[in-house]
């Protein structure tokens, strides 16, 4: 019989190696902790020592006053302070259910783009993605990812993962966490209703999520909740506990998790960016705070604004209205408004500003919430009314390819509706849907937008 050491200890380390930067882009005063994290070598011991003096520090208090993780103080924190959950009645005719329809295969054909491009080597580096995909004769991106063995030998990668994501080889939405999340809102709306609670998402995560499924800050939460199984029940988990399962040994707390988790609530409120922003709040609040909860609520707010509005200058400015105006995120977003504004919205320049990008945002983990929000950003801005622009430009932006497609794609989609989507992009994907979730495996794309719009239309008498 073995003893299994919980957590092991090159997990162990890449949790404390994390908090250590997640503390410090909080402002908080590291100190001698880097030293000392880099003195531990195999000290269990050491290194658990550096994690719990890491969670002690605390951020200076005009830093934490500008980035609350509270509902109430973080409505409070946005511009003018006028988003106190305004509820506007929505009729869902038949062009708002095209819309609803447009999200969700957009959403899926940006997904299917972006998958094989969530690729270590154009994570970590664009340059390398920009020369793949000129060695394999497809840049700029026109059509589904090549995978192309050559291309990749001769920029010195492995091939590309996912081939049947890839050029040639699509026949439906291969199961991915981006589209699973989104299956998650709309079974829980379907079940729960508008007063669904955080302790709902974590109950729906433990008896439907399989956990093979997870990453980062899902993954740590969800072997926190593993932790609490024994008194766990949906109705008993108390905010302290949850508040636990959010922090403890999660240093993934600000990356994109929750940001891709927006679609299934936004979706649901078609015109109604406040109660969508709250709605991904409850969600986000799980697994993230600050940064992390933000993400999710400009991208449902931005959703759910692009389902009444097709200009996308608007659709931004919604979103940013939804997050505190002092926050790291709102602060990129704004700069990156700047940015896409200095080029007129030209489509032909959009490689300077996805170089402006890296310059100012790389400095971030590859999958954190704010350097993609800002890829989201400009490609929504840069791509215009073009559907195609909005998610290549997502995808060749590098670092989360797919989160990034995926979402550009919810929102161009929401924007123009199923009914303006290009064929070229929606056909291959034969309206199927596989997600690993018991009852939506596989199942018609249009059948969760059908039951979408079902959702909502109850959700306007709640």
């Amino acid at each position: 019989m073995y003893a299994i050491e919980f957590p092991p200890l090159p997990y162990l380390r890449e949790i404390v190696t994390w908090e250590l930067v997640q503390r410090a882009e909080e402002g908080c005063a590291i100190g001698d902790l880097r030293d000392r994290l880099e003195a531990t070598g195999a000290d269990r011991a050491a290194l658990l020592d550096v994690y719990t003096r890491l969670s002690t520090l605390a951020p200076p208090g005009a830093i934490e006053h500008a980035e609350p993780s509270n509902l109430q103080q973080i409505r409070a924190a946005c511009p003018g302070n006028s988003h106190a959950h305004k509820t506007l009645a929505i009729e869902i005719d038949a062009g708002i259910a095209d819309r609803i329809l447009g999200g969700w295969q957009g959403r899926c054909a940006g997904l299917v783009l972006g998958k094989p491009l969530e690729h270590g080597p154009f994570m970590r580096d664009r340059r390398v993605l920009k020369k793949y995909l000129e060695a394999a004769g497809a840049y700029p991106l026109t059509d589904y990812a090549p995978g192309d063995a050559h291309a990749a030998r001769q920029v010195g990668i492995t091939p590309l993962p996912f081939p049947l994501s890839q050029r040639g080889n699509v026949r439906f939405v291969e199961s991915d966490d981006d589209i699973r999340y989104t299956v998650m809102g709309l079974d829980i709306l379907e079940k729960c209703g508008a007063n669904f609670t955080t302790a709902d998402v974590a109950a729906w995560w433990m008896r439907r999520m399989p956990a093979a499924t997870l990453f980062t800050a899902e993954e740590a939460v969800y072997r926190n909740l593993i932790l609490l199984r024994r008194q766990y029940a949906a109705d008993e988990v108390s905010a302290d506990e949850l508040r636990q399962v959010t922090l403890w040994m999660n240093p993934y707390r600000e990356w994109i998790g929750a940001q891709i988790r927006a679609d299934g609530w936004a979706l649901a409120c078609p015109g109604q960016p406040d109660r969508a922003a709250e709605f991904a709040y409850r969600d986000a609040s799980l697994s993230h705070v600050k940064n992390g909860i933000y993400g999710e609520m400009y991208c449902a707010a931005m959703i759910a604004t692009a389902a009444v509005c097709d200009n996308p200058q608007e659709v931004v400015a919604a979103g940013l209205e939804r997050i505190p105006e002092r926050s790291r995120l709102a602060e990129a977003i704004r700069a990156t408004v700047d940015r896409c504004g200095q080029v007129g919205f030209d489509v032909g320049e959009f490689e300077t500003v996805l170089d402006w990008l890296w310059t100012h945002f790389g400095n971030y983990c590859p999958v954190h919430t704010i350097n993609n929000a800002a890829a989201v950003t400009a490609a929504i801005l840069l791509g215009g009314q073009d559907f195609e622009k909005a998610i290549t430009i997502a995808v060749m932006a590098g670092w989360d390819a797919d989160c990034n497609g995926a979402t550009a794609g919810c929102v161009a989609g929401t924007m123009l509706g199923a009914g303006r989507l290009p064929d070229k992009w929606i056909a291959p994907l034969n309206d199927t849907l596989l997600s690993e979730i018991p009852g939506y495996h596989p199942i018609a794309i249009s059948e969760c937008a059908r039951r979408q719009v079902e959702v909502a239309k109850r959700l306007q008498s709640e």
